[in-house]
């Protein structure tokens, strides 16, 4: 009796540990292939599964998030016979877990063999300069030939990229040599571009600087000559003042004499002796009143008497 006990308990956490067996639980960004008897049954996809015990089997985990294989570089030959190694680098994800289990034996080899035939197809085409200057094209044809060819395996690419593309040493230094000849000669002419701009600047300043004199050469002239202009002015206004201030003074001392009552020969004296003290100024016109031209007739007929006589 104690040992059917002890069988039933047996029987009871065997079947606990079965049971917990066949329940499984996919993550996210996973998927199973799951077989029953040997052949293909159904997909998991994220959640609770539960699997019949000894008669289905999970054959294949996917990873359905994209991944990123590196290939060595490979040794292809440009339509000009130039060897060079490329390496690529795929990045491609599992679209169909079932086509991806069932389609290849190993995917990822499979992808690298198929990306240096493709590789060699593209870059046989092209010479070395469209090769090295081509990456955005290659790039381009191979992701499309590649995402093809792999699309009965279940798998998407999405980019391809020529991680490196090295050419042979010797084409390396020719290239090398020609770079720095290249910047050699940009040296050149960035330095006489900036030589010739330094001396147009020189000259436009010595032109600026040159048109800055005679202007002011010019204004000082003009300055000149209106300062002179002004003197002139000022001088003749000074004499015609002073004339104008004698012959006031001789009119008020005529007028005095006339008040005095003196005859009009003294008059015609006192005239005289004003005209006499007017004439000695630096006046260049002076005008003589007619009383005074009067007088000077008359002394000039006296002076024809007397030499008569």
């Amino acid at each position: 009796m104690p040992g059917v006990v002890v069988a039933v308990i047996l029987l009871i956490i065997l079947a606990l540990v079965v049971a917990v067996s066949c329940i499984k639980i996919v993550p996210q960004a996973q998927a199973c292939v799951v077989e029953r008897l040997g052949g293909y049954l159904s997909t998991w996809s994220v959640g609770l599964h539960f699997k019949v015990p000894f008669v289905d089997r999970i054959a294949k985990r996917v990873l359905l998030k994209e991944q990123v294989v590196d290939f060595p570089p490979q040794p292809v030959i440009t339509k000009d016979n130039v060897t060079m190694q490329i390496d690529t680098v795929v990045y491609f994800q599992i679209t169909d877990p079932k086509m991806f289990a069932y389609g290849v034996e190993n995917p990822i080899m499979a992808i690298e063999n198929l990306t240096a035939t493709t590789l060699r197809n593209i870059i046989g085409d092209l010479e070395l300069d469209q090769t090295l200057t081509s990456r955005e094209t290659i790039n381009t044809k191979m992701r499309a030939s590649l995402d093809e060819a792999t699309d009965p395996w279940g798998i998407k690419v999405n980019r391809v990229e020529l991680k490196n593309i090295i050419p042979p040493a010797e084409i390396q230094n020719a290239m090398e040599r020609q770079m720095k000849a290249e910047r050699e000669r940009r040296e050149a002419v960035t330095r006489a571009e900036g030589e010739k701009k330094a001396n147009v600047t020189v000259a436009e300043g010595k032109k600026a600087a040159l048109i800055l004199e005679a202007e002011a050469e010019k204004q000082s002239a003009i300055l000149r000559a209106e300062a002179q202009k002004e003197k002139m002015i000022r001088e003749a206004e000074g004499e015609a003042e002073a004339i104008l201030k004698v012959q006031q003074a001789t009119a008020d001392g005529i007028k005095m004499l006339r008040e005095a009552g003196a005859d009009e020969s003294v008059l015609r004296l006192k005239s005289l002796e004003a005209f006499e003290k007017a004439a000695d100024g630096k006046a260049t016109k002076i005008i003589i009143p007619s009383e005074i031209q009067g007088m000077a007739g008359l002394a000039s007929s006296l002076k024809e008497l007397m030499t008569d006589k």
